[in-house]
Formats: C-alpha cells, sequence, structure tokens
C-alpha cells in the first residue's frame, strides 16, 4: 500500500468514526432511554435498561392523551401531501419563468429569493396577517405558511435544472400550437422527474419535522402536529423521559426510513441540478 493510499484510508477511517459518533450515538442513547421503565430513565444515562419495555412504553405513548399521536401523524401527513404538492407545482412554474424571461423583474425576483433564504421570518406580523385574513390557527392557514418558508429553496433547486433544457424545445412546442400550460405540463414538467423527486423528499421532511411554525401558527386541541405531542410528556414538574424519548424515536424513525430508501435519488436529483446549472 502507497503512503498516498495509506493517508487516505487512515483519513477515511477517522470520517467514519466522526460520522458514528455524530449520528448513531445520539440514535443509540434514544432507543436506550425509550426502552427503560420511567425511575430508570430519570437518570439520564448512556446504560442499558434495567427492565426492557420497549412495547409497554409504545402502547403508552400511543394511548397517551386520549390517542394524540395518530391524530398528530395524520395531520402532519396531510400538512406534508398539501404543502409539498403547492409547493412543486408553484415554484416549479416560478423557476421556469424566471429563468425563460430573463430581465428587471427576474432580478427582483432573484433578489427576493435570496433574501427568502438570508432573512428569518417576522413571527409578530405574519400572526398579525393571518388574523386579518381569518386563518390564524386553521390547517390552510398552515398550509400556506409552510409553502411561503419553504418556496425559495425550492424555486432555487427547479432554477438550477430549468436552465439547463433547451429552448428550442419551447418554440417546437409553440409552432405545434400548444398553449403556455400545455407547453408546461407536456413538454417541461415531465424533463423534471429527477429534481422533483429530491424537491418533494426534502421538503416532506422539512415540513413533517417542522416544530417552530405549527407551536406559532396553530392553536387548539386536535390541530397538534407530531413534533408538537414532545408537550404530552415534559412539564414544569413532572417528566417521563422513557415515553419522552419513545415519542422522539416513533417521529424520527418513519424519516429515518426514507432517507435511507430514497438517499441515491436525492444525491442525484442535487446533483443533476447543480452541476448542470
Amino acid at each position: 500500500m502507497t503512503r498516498e493510499k495509506t493517508k487516505a484510508w487512515i483519513w477515511g477511517s477517522v470520517a467514519l468514526v466522526i460520522a458514528v459518533a455524530v449520528f448513531f450515538v445520539p440514535f443509540a442513547f434514544i432507543f436506550l432511554t425509550a426502552s427503560k421503565d420511567a425511575q430508570d430513565s430519570l437518570l439520564l444515562q448512556f446504560s442499558l435498561p434495567k427492565h426492557w419495555q420497549i412495547w409497554q412504553n409504545i402502547v403508552d405513548v400511543v394511548q397517551a392523551n386520549h390517542f394524540m399521536l395518530p391524530r398528530a401523524f395524520f395531520n402532519s401527513i396531510l400538512l406534508s401531501v398539501c404543502s409539498v404538492t403547492i409547493l412543486v407545482f408553484l415554484c416549479s412554474m416560478a423557476a421556469y419563468i424566471i429563468v425563460r424571461r430573463p430581465g428587471r423583474v427576474t432580478k427582483v425576483a432573484n433578489g427576493m429569493l435570496l433574501a427568502g433564504l438570508m432573512i428569518p421570518p417576522a413571527v409578530v406580523p405574519t400572526i398579525f396577517i393571518m388574523q386579518g385574513l381569518h386563518i390564524y390557527g386553521s390547517f390552510p392557514g398552515m398550509i400556506l405558511i409552510e409553502v411561503a418558508y419553504n418556496s425559495a429553496f425550492t424555486v432555487m433547486i427547479f432554477r438550477a435544472f430549468i436552465s439547463t433544457i433547451p429552448k428550442e424545445l419551447d418554440e417546437a412546442a409553440i409552432i405545434d400550437g400548444a398553449g403556455p400550460f400545455r407547453l408546461y405540463f407536456s413538454v417541461i414538467f415531465p424533463l423534471l422527474r429527477s429534481v422533483t423527486v429530491t424537491a418533494i423528499i426534502l421538503n416532506s421532511v422539512n415540513v413533517f419535522n417542522d416544530f417552530t411554525q405549527p407551536l406559532y401558527y396553530l392553536n387548539g386541541p386536535g390541530s397538534e402536529t407530531v413534533q408538537l405531542t414532545l408537550f404530552n410528556f415534559t412539564s414544569q414538574f413532572n417528566s417521563s423521559y422513557n415515553l419522552l424519548f419513545m415519542d422522539i424515536l416513533l417521529v424520527t424513525v418513519p424519516m429515518v426510513i426514507m432517507f435511507a430508501f430514497f438517499n441515491k435519488r436525492i444525491v442525484a436529483g442535487m446533483t443533476a441540478g447543480a452541476v448542470k446549472g
């Protein structure tokens, strides 16, 4: 083995150890704490449970607060599906217009996209606007919030990919009599399959795992998302850490499985947009 290969092997091993420490050690701590009884979990130690009660903790978490977790899963899935559907169609069309019609308006749009990526959202003015529109605390209002907060990133992804599609396709479709909507949905949108999958997965994870926005903009029983169910097991005077960590585990596992299955598609879509853009 040459010296260069030895160095590469050493640095690769170091990177692997760091990755295990950063990602797998916290997950192992969550799993072990979620498997303990209430008294043992209060110590918050990285140790094996004295009494394994994984199934009992799962049942307690699911049944807590009149089966709040199943309702919250339904709410989060509904919120994710609606928000991501709007994001994909709206942002892909916006990116298409930005790429195909350069000019002063496009420069302003690009500036707004950068501002949307860098400037944090203003919560209080947003609440006032939503109250004026009578959508504060409602699911339609929450869907609009998720669309607004994730639109800049989604447009940037689609814009990089659409810029690689030759304009001759547009001209050929127009000559054949295609209107604007037919041109986009019959010619352009089918070519965006890889980047569309990437946008769907990334935005689904962002919306499903969002904690702060539902906390700010949703209120009332029955409208909780999965992240807000963590309040079931923590309070000022009492905390059930075994149930809290079991709830975290149940909420995290679906997203981990999604990344495990679609990791190659995510990388392919991001790489295609970055390289071709």
